[in-house]
């Protein structure tokens, strides 16, 4: 019987040999796969990129779906243990803090498009809403990102005082705000219009101006200030 064993395999199509001579951008995402779980299941005849491309099939090739899984849902595929579903879910996170920290070298914001552009990753695939305030200094220049609260959004929870303390804490000149909607459609409710225009009128009382307020969807976004609601 032959072997399963990527070590058996011809040398040009094993992952890391594959990677050292084209680049990881050549591999697939089921080689990716097999590169973080490093070993398949000999007792059933798996190899590491079987158990990738299992899993790309059990989220249907949804990457996103994939790096938002627990624990739980990544050990139903047959071979992945706890050490292996711990390595993919170490790799999706260190990706999402990658991109988290890029905001500490991004000196200003200049179009909500690209505050949707940096921060839609983030917030697109989240299950609850997260309201997120970012502190500019006198020059627009991010000095800070700050979660204000997580969960559906009302003006008990989005209060200016929980909203303004941290930009007043760091003297900030000014602040965007940024919330998701998990549906995936990001137009403004009701609420947040209500919302936005009381966070607006706080801020001219404390000489903090509001620059924006962006709501991120699946793929799309809604800025206060382009549809001229602020």
């Amino acid at each position: 019987m032959g072997s399963n064993a990527i070590k058996d395999w011809p040398e040009d199509e094993r992952p890391r040999e594959k990677l050292l001579k084209r680049g990881a951008a050549a591999l697939s995402d089921a080689e990716l796969l097999a590169l973080v779980l490093r070993t398949g299941d000999a007792a059933a005849g798996k190899s590491a990129i079987d158990l990738g491309r299992e899993l790309l099939e059990r989220f249907d090739g949804n990457l996103r779906e994939l790096a938002q899984a627990e624990l739980n849902e990544l050990q139903q595929i047959k071979g992945l243990g706890l050490a292996k579903a711990s390595s993919i879910k170490a790799a999706f996170t260190l990706g999402s803090r990658f991109q988290a920290r890029r905001l500490e070298t991004l000196e200003r914001f200049t179009s909500p498009a690209q505050v949707f552009d940096f921060f839609h990753h983030e917030l697109r695939d989240n299950r609850k809403e997260l309201f997120l305030i970012l502190l500019l200094d006198g020059k627009n220049r991010i000095t800070r990102k700050v979660q204000v609260s997580e969960g559906s959004l009302n003006q008990s929870i989005v209060h200016p005082r929980e909203v303004f303390t941290p930009a007043v804490r760091e003297s900030a000149a000014a602040v965007i705000f940024i919330h998701n909607h998990p549906s995936g459609d990001p137009a403004p409710s009701r609420e947040d219009r209500e919302i936005t225009r009381r966070l607006k009128e706080a801020g001219e009382i404390l000489g903090i101006r509001v620059l924006d307020h962006i709501i991120i969807g699946d793929g799309g976004y809604f800025s206060f200030v382009e549809s001229g609601l602020l």
